[in-house]
């Protein structure tokens, strides 16, 4: 099988175009996607209709719920949280609905699916270091757990004998016994100094996890972010990826 799974959308329709139309070329069996859909940019209900059909498991993130009063908007910095005072005016009956039935943490035979950390998945810490990871790994019961939030694509690798690396290659080789936290990005704004929307491709034959990068239209998303009244700097950080 191939999965397709992406994170952040933040509202960026333009981005998220992007990311389907090239997985649409890439035989993709299963989507899944690890929250935040909402958030940050002027196009939250036509990103939530994409997503709810496109993807077979959503989780919710931070953004996702406090956009439906299930999260705390004190948790915010003042731009997010203008963002989502906005977000929560323009979302129809529909689009709630479908963000409030998220929860945080998804796990079948093959994979986890988390927007921050496994350990107090509700309170959406951010997973950056080795001790971050250690304290998830420990919770972990698959081999691989995909994540979001921090918008930085990169893997943590627990070896078999219980030694956490971290790499920000764009492939790995699943070795027997590790265990794996991916970081797949951000789909609608990248904070690593590269503007292209990030997803990954997980091929359960292969053992294979791929970070891929696709280039949209990154002029007319901030435009549409602009022009929405949000606040321009939403907008500009887009051109740089950060």
């Amino acid at each position: 099988m191939r999965y397709a799974i992406f994170s952040d959308v933040h509202s960026n329709l333009e981005a998220l175009e992007a990311v389907v139309s090239a997985c649409k070329k890439e035989s993709i069996d299963k989507y899944f996607c690890a929250g935040d859909i909402v958030g940050y940019a002027a196009s939250p209900n036509k990103c939530v209709e994409i997503v709810r059909q496109l993807a077979m498991i959503t989780v919710a993130g931070n953004h996702d719920w406090a956009a439906v009063d299930l999260f705390s908007l004190d948790y915010f910095n003042p731009d997010a949280r203008d963002s989502l005072l906005w977000t929560k005016r323009a979302l129809t009956p529909e689009s709630k609905v479908f963000l409030e039935s998220l929860t945080p943490v998804y796990q079948n035979n093959e994979l986890t699916l988390v927007h921050g950390t496994l350990n107090n998945p509700r309170e959406f810490n951010y997973l950056q270091d080795v001790s971050s990871a250690e304290e998830s790994f420990l919770l972990q019961d698959t081999a691989v757990c995909f994540l979001g939030h921090t918008h930085i694509a990169g893997v943590f690798t627990r070896g078999s004998e219980g030694k956490i690396s971290y790499s920000s290659q764009t492939l790995v080789k699943l070795g027997q016994g590790n265990k794996y936290i991916v970081n797949v990005g951000s789909v609608g704004q990248p904070r690593d100094l590269d503007p292209r929307p990030a997803y990954c491709v997980y091929d359960t034959q292969k053992k294979t996890i791929k970070i891929q990068r696709v280039s949209y239209d990154i002029k007319s998303a901030r435009n549409r972010i602009i022009e929405a009244g949000l606040n321009h700097s939403l907008g500009n950080r887009l051109l740089d990826g950060r």
